[in-house]
């Protein structure tokens, strides 16, 4: 399975591809940025179009989002949320699985504590990859650990489907 994990953003949105199987590979990381000066409608454009981009390169079989989940600042919480609309409509209409996880799911995912630091998901993120050195931006590395997690999910979560549904 080949993952793409999405950490939403207006001004930085992180993705990290992972390939699956016995040992996960990262095949890309990285972060799109739109300019804080632009009108909003401008800056939500530009970033659809980056992620339709990123999709149809990539090609991913699945799109593992981190879910919006809880905000201090409201203004932060409206453009995360609206990026993180944007991920999902795209994703859908690349015929992708769509998942979303809570920073808290992709924690017990990848660190096997929900409540890990930040640094120490980049950790196992590096270890899980074996990647050199621990993924940076903070926003590529979340995004990684988003398509980790849904690696680890995704085969339980599509069993449990089966049975609920009737079938083995």
């Amino acid at each position: 399975m080949f993952v793409l994990g999405i950490d939403p953003g207006l001004s930085r949105c992180g993705y990290g591809a992972v390939t699956g199987g016995r040992r996960p590979h990262a095949v890309a990381a990285g972060v799109l940025t739109t300019p804080r000066d632009e009108p909003l409608p401008d800056r939500l454009a530009a970033l659809d179009l980056e992620i339709r981009q990123l999709l149809a390169e990539l090609r991913p079989d699945a799109v593992a989002v981190e879910r919006v989940f809880f905000q201090t600042n409201v203004r932060t919480a409206m453009s995360v949320g609206q990026a993180s609309g944007l991920v999902l409509a795209a994703a859908a209409q690349s015929g992708a699985e769509v998942a979303q996880y809570t920073p808290n799911e992709v924690k017990q995912a990848v660190a096997g504590f929900g409540a890990a630091p930040k640094e120490q998901v980049q950790r196992m993120v590096q270890s899980l990859l074996g990647l050199t050195e621990r993924p940076r931006p903070a926003d590529a590395a979340d995004a990684l650990a988003l398509a980790l997690c849904h690696l680890a999910s995704a085969p339980l979560a599509r069993r449990v489907a089966r049975i609920a549904g009737g079938g083995r």
